[in-house]
């Protein structure tokens, strides 16, 4: 179990650009559909209990599918096989790039890249929106969070806060009722 968790996020890490939403379309499937780790619905709170811990999301995915999986040592397993592949290729760009950063060809590499990568980002939000039942009644909610963030340049600290006290508020009062 240790080396498969290893296994399946070094190979998730290896082969995603764009950072950690980028990997949510790579790691549904392999720890949803291929490996069945997780049901969709436990996926998806896995996602939103990892987006609010401090840290990478990428490395926070790997520690609380590792720990359901095999405990603390199933965390350490998951967490190294994430961030390995980042590490050795960053290290690899940083001791190569510098002699390669003018040149026009990797220029453009790069620029190609960029679509895809919004793309790659896209993809996870929809399906979670989907899973998340965000339809034309609550729509308006992410709008508004989109809003307030980009639009207002409100920090996303008070956004989640704001979140935490209105889901408290409504639990509340769905009890009452």
């Amino acid at each position: 179990m240790l080396f498969s968790l290893f296994y399946t996020f070094a190979k998730i890490g290896l082969f995603t650009l764009g950072g950690g939403y980028a990997m949510l379309p790579l790691m549904e499937q392999e720890i949803v559909e291929k490996r069945a780790w997780l049901s969709r619905t436990e996926f998806l709170d896995t996602v939103a209990l990892a987006q609010s811990a401090p840290g990478i999301l990428a490395i926070n995915m790997a520690i609380l599918v590792g720990y359901q999986r095999a405990n603390v040592r199933g965390s350490i397993f998951a967490a190294l096989g994430a961030a390995l592949p980042s590490f050795i290729i960053i290290l690899l760009i940083a001791v190569f790039f510098h002699n390669y950063q003018q040149n026009p060809v990797i220029n453009r590499i790069f620029k190609g890249v960029r679509p895809a990568v919004v793309a790659l980002i896209a993809v996870p939000v929809f399906r979670l929106a989907r899973a998340a039942d965000i339809g034309w009644k609550n729509v308006w909610l992410p709008i508004t969070v989109v809003g307030l963030v980009w639009g207002l340049h409100v920090s996303p600290i008070y956004v989640v806060l704001a979140a935490i006290a209105g889901g408290f508020w409504w639990a509340v009062r769905r009890e009452r009722v």
